[in-house]
């Protein structure tokens, strides 16, 4: 509904369409000043980012209506994709100008700017991710079916003989945290266990990487054609890859191409391989992958870690081995089963080679799905003091939504349902929709402590050891409490635009503060079996419900600790209750039928002259359908 408070808003009353839009579109704009400024012409000031396509578009003054001047005009967006910038000016009669912008009235033109994000409609972004559950698995961690033998793999690994063993976490004799435990799953081991994934209405198995490391968590890639012989081999990844596509699910790895490991076939610090690597002599085929201030000993690194060297992604050689050879990476595991490639730090890559990867994967596989790690608003990220173009059509079909995170964690935590929506409408306004509804939501993953523990942890002293934290288990009231807060947090997870993605194990109960805690081996026979019906169930209705996998968004409520929206695809309508307060929560309703019915408890409640009054408890969630 229009607030007639505003002179200018994201509601379509105001900017028309709404949010991003595509190459060469109409955007009209309307503004409502009061009459009594006494302002006689309107102009839309814009200046692109990249092109050059900055102007003024005069919005002429249209009508009076009560108190305001109405302005409305139409700018048409430019024929190259960009963020586009843009305040408004007024002038009054006397020949004086006021500048409006997203901060309010400034007499200078110095108005902070709206956002208009121009993108490249043409290519379409594939539905399947958005639409389903999505399962982050940290291989070593999640199934084993025996004790592996590390003779004769990459690196010095120690192998824990019993899968519920603590994990190394303390520094060695130089002071580095080196993760070269392992617990020996395996892919052979995820196969075994797609039934109980398909339990949780999983659709797309989204890996950690799984090519040949030295380290548990494998992003240090030793050699990008392997699998890591610890999971298993290229025929047990055609397996999984053949056993979940037979149950309808995709498969998506993790694509580490700004920095390889040192002790790798590339550049060979250690000299396991047999082949001459960058380190050791510089005329090995893949010397000039890097960048060395000194020969061999200094050189470009991720973030200066010395056993990640970076490599110079503009090397042809390097584009060529992983993105546009005939058997190139990015091809080689599509043709193996792959579906979808997540990129590490997206950050680091420069735009014309995500865009190529793009090219190539569309190429071989015109279905497949490409997701950036992004922390940010991807649409107007700032990267090594360059603006980013992830999504402006070329790029990533959708990112990670850390900002989902973010807005997630902070209402549950006790901040405003308020807050939370106005975060999320500004992605959503800043978005193109169908990078929108593709993000990879999360409230958990291999980055960050366990969501529960996040939830639940209350201690009443600080933590300061990796010790401390080691031992830190949840009391009984405070897992309960997490354990409420979490299946909240399922609800908005579930119901909302984007891929639900689950870190193995969340559903299960499991807890642990930062890295390595929050990389523990799966509780098999251990799960926390509420959560586990909770999990089932929302992914169950995430399946079954078109209006939860593709609906509208509309928010009815938000004040306070409760938020209440409704998602819609055609005649179906979801809605979701949420209560993250200590209180309980009464809102009124309009509702058309004579009964609402509550899916996940079973509750009902009757409509009254076409509105129902529904108390949400504190610390919960539910749906109306």
């Amino acid at each position: 509904m229009l607030d007639r408070s505003v002179f200018f808003s994201r509601d379509t009353d105001f900017k028309s369409p709404f949010g991003a839009v595509t190459l060469g579109a109409p955007v009209t704009f309307t503004l409502r000043p009061h009459a009594w400024e006494g302002f006689t012409a309107c102009t839309l000031l814009t200046y692109g980012e990249f092109a050059a396509c900055s102007g003024e578009t005069d919005l002429p003054r249209a009508a009076f209506s009560g108190d305001r001047a109405v302005f409305r005009g139409v700018f048409t967006a430019p024929a190259a994709p960009e963020p586009v910038w843009y305040p408004f000016r007024f002038r009054r009669q006397d020949g004086s100008f006021t500048y409006l912008g997203k901060n309010g009235f400034s007499a200078q033109e110095d108005a902070q700017a709206w956002q208009l994000t121009v993108y490249d409609g043409s290519r379409p972004t594939p539905s399947w991710f958005g639409e389903g559950v999505t399962y982050q698995i940290f291989p070593d961690r999640f199934h084993r079916l025996s004790v592996p033998d590390p003779a004769g793999m990459v690196g010095e690994r120690l192998v824990h003989q019993d899968w519920g063993e603590m994990m190394e976490y303390l520094p060695d004799q130089n002071g580095e945290i080196r993760n070269r435990d392992f617990f020996g799953g395996s892919l052979a081991g995820v196969t075994e266990k797609l039934d109980y994934l398909q339990s949780l209405g999983v659709q797309t198995l989204y890996f950690c990487p799984i090519f040949e490391s030295e380290s548990n968590h494998r992003y240090n890639t030793a050699d990008y054609s392997r699998i890591d012989p610890m999971l298993g081999t290229e025929e047990d990844f055609r397996r999984l890859c053949d056993a979940a596509h037979r149950r309808g699910m995709r498969v998506m790895l993790d694509g580490v191409f700004n920095h390889t490991g040192d002790n790798s076939l590339y550049f060979n610090a250690k000299g396991f391989y047999p082949t001459l690597g960058a380190a050791q002599s510089q005329d090995s085929p893949y010397y000039n992958w890097y960048t060395f201030q000194h020969w061999p000993d200094q050189y470009d690194a991720w973030w200066g870690i010395h056993t990640l060297p970076a490599v110079n992604e503009g090397n042809p050689l390097y584009v060529s081995y992983i993105i546009e050879g005939d058997n190139s990476i990015v091809r080689r595991w599509l043709r193996l089963g792959a579906d979808a490639w997540r990129l590490d730090v997206a950050d680091e890559l420069p735009d014309w080679f995500i865009a190529r990867i793009r090219d190539v994967m569309e190429e071989e596989k015109p279905d497949s799905f490409l997701l950036g790690e992004v922390w940010e608003d991807g649409s107007n990220k700032i990267a090594y003091s360059q603006r980013r173009r992830y999504l402006l059509g070329h790029e990533t079909h959708g990112l990670m939504n850390y900002p989902f995170r973010t807005a997630a964690l902070a209402y549950l935590q006790g901040g405003s349902a308020a807050d939370f929506v106005e975060c999320m409408e500004t992605l959503r306004e800043n978005y193109p929709p169908a990078a929108f509804y593709s993000a990879m939501n999360m409230l958990g993953t291999h980055d960050n402590p366990r969501i529960l523990t996040l939830l639940g942890a209350r201690p009443t002293e600080p933590l300061s050891t990796r010790t401390q934290r080691a031992g830190y288990r949840l009391s009984v009231e405070e897992r309960n409490r997490g354990c409420r807060l979490l299946m909240a947090g399922a609800v908005l997870l579930y119901t909302f635009p984007g891929s639900p993605t689950v870190y193995y194990g969340d559903e299960a109960g499991m807890e642990g503060f930062e890295d390595p805690f929050n990389r523990a081996t799966f509780p098999w026979g251990r799960e926390d079996q509420a959560l586990l019906r909770h999990f089932r169930l929302l992914g169950r209705l995430r399946r079954e419900r078109p209006s939860l996998r593709r609906g509208d968004l509309q928010y009815l409520y938000a004040k306070d600790s409760a938020l209440v929206y409704r998602r819609q695809a055609g005649d179906e309508a979801t809605l979701v209750l949420l209560n993250t307060g200590e209180t309980p929560v009464t809102v009124a309703l309009d509702w058309d039928r004579p009964l609402a019915t509550d899916p996940l408890w079973g509750q009902q409640f009757g409509a009254i002259q076409g509105r129902i009054s529904v108390t949400i408890p504190p610390l919960d969630g539910f749906l109306l359908i």
